[in-house]
């Protein structure tokens, strides 16, 4: 009886010191557990969490955490103390460095689609979707009043990324537009106005019909560009494009980058010639953008044609 009663008492002390220990966020089933409960991720939701690295705040290390239901995907960033004890979710500023320069290293605009002047001080990058609703009422008014606005001050350049799990005939028509730039770069202006017009006729069963009238209208090559359709190079582009902005932090479109900063959602012309004329009065001091922003990807996924200076 003494033998099982101490026997008892140990399993109690082991227990109870099991219990205080304290939780680490370095434990990824306990770190699991609290961002689940943090972030709202139900059950259906995946959760993956990285290996942890170091940062650039001192005691701290990086953790990135993904949630993925289906198709659809987002990531968020931790910082957790080197104890295990504190988590901080947050974005880290050099104070010495560009507030943006972390997005701006991740852009890439070499062989997209652009209009403006090149050397400009601001540099758009639009990631859009010819589906969606926003994106054509944003695409409209800047093709309607940038250059008219600021004919010389800002380039933009024009990236895709469709969202498929809500609109079908986004890709295609994604693909397309890389196709009709790679046969005619000059006309790719003419197919993204194209598209968006007709936005509200199109439906994924007549969307070859459309796209076979806008190629007899500006008289392309229709086997070129059927050949280009079926090929993996177009779609390759387009896929690239989506992983550059799932990187950026990319959730919805049109979601628009002014020399790095992020400005998600449709924003009526008059609040963004706001924000295009600050980032020009910076600019005018600062010379940290503009067309030294974005870098360049290696040689082998560059579009073979040239990037060209389109007026509206």
């Amino acid at each position: 009886m003494r033998q099982l009663l101490g026997s008892l008492c140990i399993f109690s002390f082991l227990l109870a010191a099991q219990e205080a220990k304290p939780k680490s966020a370095l434990d990824k089933l306990a770190f699991e557990a609290y961002v689940r409960h943090l972030l709202l991720l139900t059950p259906e939701v995946k959760v993956t969490i990285s290996e942890p690295k170091p940062s650039e705040v001192p005691g701290f290390k990086e953790v990135m955490v993904r949630g993925e239901v289906g198709p659809a995907r987002e990531e968020w960033l931790f910082y957790v103390s080197a104890d295990g004890q504190k988590i901080v979710q947050g974005t880290v500023y050099d104070i010495a460095k560009n507030p943006f320069q972390k997005d701006l290293e991740r852009l890439k605009t070499t062989g997209s689609p652009s209009i403006g002047t090149p050397g400009a001080p601001v540099v758009m990058v639009i990631f859009s979707d010819f589906q969606c609703g926003y994106c054509k009422q944003e695409a409209q008014s800047i093709r309607g009043e940038l250059l008219k606005t600021f004919p010389t001050q800002v380039r933009a350049y024009f990236k895709d990324m469709p969202l498929d799990q809500i609109h079908p005939w986004a890709r295609p028509a994604a693909v397309a537009g890389r196709c009709v730039f790679r046969q005619k770069p000059a006309l790719f202006w003419d197919y993204h106005d194209y598209v968006f017009e007709k936005q509200g006729e199109i439906t994924e069963q007549n969307l070859a019909s459309k796209l076979a009238e806008f190629i007899q209208s500006k008289g392309l090559d229709a086997v070129q560009f059927e050949a280009c359709q079926k090929s993996p190079a177009a779609g390759g582009e387009i896929e690239r494009s989506i992983q550059e902005a799932r990187e950026l932090g990319v959730k919805s479109t049109p979601t628009v980058f002014l020399n790095g900063r992020k400005i998600p959602g449709y924003v009526p012309w008059e609040n963004l010639k706001q924000i295009i004329q600050f980032e020009l009065n910076y600019q005018a001091t600062a010379k940290n953008a503009g067309e030294k922003c974005c870098v360049a990807p290696s040689p082998s996924l560059l579009s073979p044609q040239p990037n060209p200076v389109l007026p509206k």
